[in-house]
């Protein structure tokens, strides 16, 4: 197995048994080179390889894709390096995703990446609970961003400004689920799990969960 940049995005897909369009492959390549290059002068992302970058970045958006109706308008929440608002814009173009960093150098980097990919995404210099406040969007994706208790405590005030919040989280999603009940920040929010899959090459499970605002009705 090849470490480094020395590996093709092809081979790593024929070994994680991933089939992609031709003309994505030549965007996702492009995307990661721009990403590397930036990630040499800002630190954007842990995955500087093929394989690590399919194995963990590229699986995780295919399977949060998989949740998402075509035309929803999508707002990635906290892009950092662009995963996995970009990766969704290459998988789905027939969703409209958006992305927003609160970091302005990161986002300085995102859009260098953008214009290198030619895709027209929109990033916003803000904070999401911010961006809501003014626009509605279908869905909200948030991938490594903090614990489940932040993410609540961000969005306590906005449930109802969106339609729902998907979440990638690892194997710890049960104590963080915990901690968000614990202090008190669930009780507004109908939580589910959506999808649940196998990370390659560990025995830890990744799953997404959806989370929305309570229909009133329901409630006690």
């Amino acid at each position: 197995m090849s470490d480094g940049h020395d590996e093709s995005l092809t081979a790593a897909l024929v070994r994680y048994e991933l089939a992609l369009p031709a003309a994505q492959v030549v965007l996702i390549e492009r995307y990661c080179q721009g990403l590397w290059d930036w990630n040499a002068k800002l630190n954007l992302t842990r995955h500087t390889d093929y394989d690590k970058f399919v194995s963990r970045d590229l699986i995780d958006s295919l399977e949060i894709s998989r949740l998402l109706e075509s035309g929803q308008s999508v707002l990635d929440v906290g892009t950092g390096g662009g995963v996995p608002g970009v990766l969704l814009a290459i998988l789905r173009p027939d969703l409209r995703v958006s992305l927003c960093e609160s970091v302005g150098k990161k986002v300085h980097a995102v859009e260098d990446i953008l214009r290198a990919v030619e895709l027209a995404v929109p990033i916003h210099h803000a904070r999401a609970e911010h961006i809501v406040e003014r626009t509605r969007y279908d869905v909200l994706v948030a991938r490594a961003v903090g614990p489940l208790w932040k993410i609540c405590k961000w969005f306590q005030p906005h449930w109802h400004a969106f339609g729902c919040l998907l979440a990638i989280k690892g194997p710890r999603w049960v104590e963080e689920r915990g901690e968000a009940r614990h202090r008190g920040l669930l009780r507004a929010i109908e939580l589910r799990k959506a999808a649940s899959y196998r990370m390659p090459g560990t025995e830890s499970e990744s799953v997404i969960l959806r989370l929305r605002a309570k229909d009133e009705a329901s409630e006690p």
